[in-house]
This record gives structure tokens, sequence and C-alpha cells, in this order.
């Protein structure tokens, strides 16, 4: 497996994006997530979007971050904010997200964030195991979906 930064608009990016994106509309029975991203919000130094590849160079998983600061959505100053981690099916139970969310959070530090935070929901278990057990702990409610009752937020001092 190779873990590649690539622009959040790369091809491979799109295609795994849509696929989160039917998955969430699915477990969620709507749109999917329609928090407001672009690009230029992935880009490094101040972001970071990944992709990981099998051998053969099929697209398995992405996983992004953008940097945030004190804002009326509930930001605090220095925050990276992780996006769209995702795993296609077949390569679920590998390894794989705790692979990617590693490589984010170094590289988050590295660009001197002090603080990681994720939102996701309560129909996603597999994700919230993953980052409880990454020393993700909930944290006060934020971004886009923050006064969603399903919605649940976590954060991890970088």
């Amino acid at each position: 497996m190779n873990i590649q930064p690539v622009a959040f608009d790369h091809p491979d990016a799109v295609k795994l994006n849509d696929e989160v994106q039917a998955e969430y509309a699915a477990r969620y029975e709507d749109e999917g997530d329609v928090t407001p991203l672009d690009p230029s919000m992935f880009a490094p130094p101040a972001g970071l979007y990944l992709i990981a590849y099998d051998a053969d160079g099929t697209p398995l998983a992405t996983g992004g971050w953008r940097g945030q600061e004190t804002n009326e959505d509930g930001y605090t100053d220095g925050d990276a904010e992780i996006k769209r981690m995702f795993v296609i099916e077949q390569a679920r139970g590998r390894g794989i997200a705790r692979r990617i969310l590693a490589a984010l959070e170094e590289d988050a530090r590295a660009a001197g964030r002090v603080r990681m935070v994720l939102e996701t929901g309560i129909k996603q278990p597999e994700a919230i195991a993953l980052y409880t057990s990454s020393g993700y702990e909930p944290c006060t409610k934020f971004g886009h979906y923050r006064n969603e009752p399903l919605s649940r937020c976590f954060a991890k001092q970088l």
C-alpha cells in the first residue's frame, strides 16, 4: 500500500468522495455531507489530502485535514479538522484508516496545528471506534452539523 498526497479535486479523490457521499446518504437517509469544501482548503501547508493506493494503483481510502481558526462555527485557533476519512468496503479491516489518520496527525502537527478535531455521526460506529481508540475524546460540538442530534464531535491534542 502506498499513501500519496493529492489535490482534493484529483480524479481519484472525486471518485472516492462520490462513494463516501453515497454511503452517508444511505446511512443517514439524506443527501450526504453538505459541509462546504473547496480544494484550496486542503492545499499544504494549510491542509493535506491523502489517498491510499494498493500495489496495482487502485485507490482504497482517503482522508484530509484543513486548518481552522476561532470562528462562529465553534472552532478554535490552531485546529486541524479531519474530513472525508473513508475506506472502500473491500479494503476495510486492514488498518488503512489508522495509517491515514496517523499521517494526517503528523502533518498537521508539523504545520503548527495544536488540536485535531472531527465530526462524525452515530450511524458510523466503526469511525467512532477508530477515533476513540486513537486517543480522540468527545468535545464541544462545532462545524456545519453542530446542532444535529446525530452528530458527534471529537478532539485530540497534537
